[in-house]
């Protein structure tokens, strides 16, 4: 059953670059893309909509966008680790899944 678990695992992680999320704040002033590995791969703004004067605001917008992407990642992470431990019981087991996590 776990025999081919490291290679379980690659896919996994293959799976999980291959899916992206986006976090934004400041009505979409600041928008975060990560994957579900939580890598951040892009983070854009709209100069126009924000007070480049406020620095603060301006951290404080990043801060919050690129947290909000993370927490997304998290889910997506949880619910195909979810489903990879589904696949991996045998028939009539899958309410067991719920244990690990």
């Amino acid at each position: 059953m776990f025999g081919n678990m490291e290679e379980m695992q690659k896919q996994m992680q293959v799976k999980l670059a291959a899916i992206e999320v986006e976090g934004e704040a400041g009505d979409g002033a600041v928008k975060v893309t990560a994957n579900a590995t939580r890598q951040i791969l892009n983070i854009a703004i709209n100069k126009e909509m924000l007070d480049w004067d406020d620095k603060e605001e301006v951290e404080d917008l990043v801060m919050v966008a690129v947290n909000r992407a993370l927490d997304l990642a998290v889910e997506k992470e949880a619910a195909e680790t979810q489903n990879m431990l589904k696949d991996m019981l045998p028939p009539g087991m899958d309410g067991l899944s719920g244990l690990f996590g």
